[in-house]
């Protein structure tokens, strides 16, 4: 299956990556939230994500359009889009959105936008806040978005913390003990690498693969601005960050 976090809005690399997802053979999606901010189609990325999806979280760009969280604690590039965005999906389109949680706590493979102490805020950046992230979760592995940054932690059986990052190439085994996981941002990465981000999560053989999709970046920076969305989001994605 296809893990996908952060699109916000792009439909180029959603598409992008959905492409990868199907020549990869992955049947089944679960995304991690923020499907919406900063990007200049979210009624796209709603909908296209909302018809793929089998689980499908909302992040807090998502709670800020819906207006469950308040637009006083997004930084300004933030709020402009999510007001934005608010006007571009409509009555309608801020109605299918609130469907989406943050959390998903109490499937076999638990997800949090954010975290599980904080699912819609935490940035899970620090070796510490994933041992308590996985302190907080007693099961083999619970995926992440929000920092939009590939990551992967393991708390071992004695209790030691493995660090994976950068994420390895080909495909990493879950081995014995708990894994948080986040797959990093298809709509905005934030590594210094345009590509869109994503993961391979196969259950069976017990393993997770970090996948990077190229997309066309040109055209996703061009709607921003025919939007009258800030320029910095669209110059952003050619930089990765």
């Amino acid at each position: 299956m296809a893990i996908l976090s952060d699109i916000h809005a792009n439909r180029q690399a959603l598409d992008a990556t959905l492409r990868a997802v199907r020549e990869a053979g992955a049947a089944t999606i679960w995304c991690v939230g923020d499907v919406v901010g900063y990007g200049a189609d979210p009624s796209y990325c709603l909908s296209t994500i909302l018809a793929r999806s089998e689980r499908c979280l909302g992040g807090n760009h998502d709670l800020g359009v819906t207006g469950e969280v308040s637009l006083d604690v997004f930084a300004d590039l933030a709020r402009d889009a999510v007001v934005w965005t608010r006007e571009a999906l409509g009555p309608a389109g801020r109605k299918t959105l609130q469907r989406l949680s943050p959390a998903d706590p109490d499937h076999e493979v638990p997800m949090f936008h954010g975290s599980p102490r904080d699912p819609v805020w935490e940035y899970v950046l620090q070796v510490e806040q994933a041992r308590e992230a996985l302190e907080d979760r007693r099961c083999p592995l619970t995926f992440v978005g929000h920092t939009h940054l590939p990551s992967a932690w393991r708390l071992t059986p004695d209790g030691a913390m493995e660090t994976h990052i950068p994420v390895p190439s080909g495909p990493m085994e879950l081995t014995e003990g708990r894994w948080l996981v986040n797959p990093g941002s298809v709509g905005q990465p934030r590594d210094h690498d345009a590509r869109a981000a994503w993961a391979l999560y196969d259950p069976e053989a017990r393993t997770v693969e970090f996948r990077r999709t190229p997309y066309d970046v040109a055209a996703a920076q061009n709607a921003i601005l025919e939007a009258g969305l800030p320029s910095v989001l669209a110059h952003r994605l050619a930089e990765g960050r």
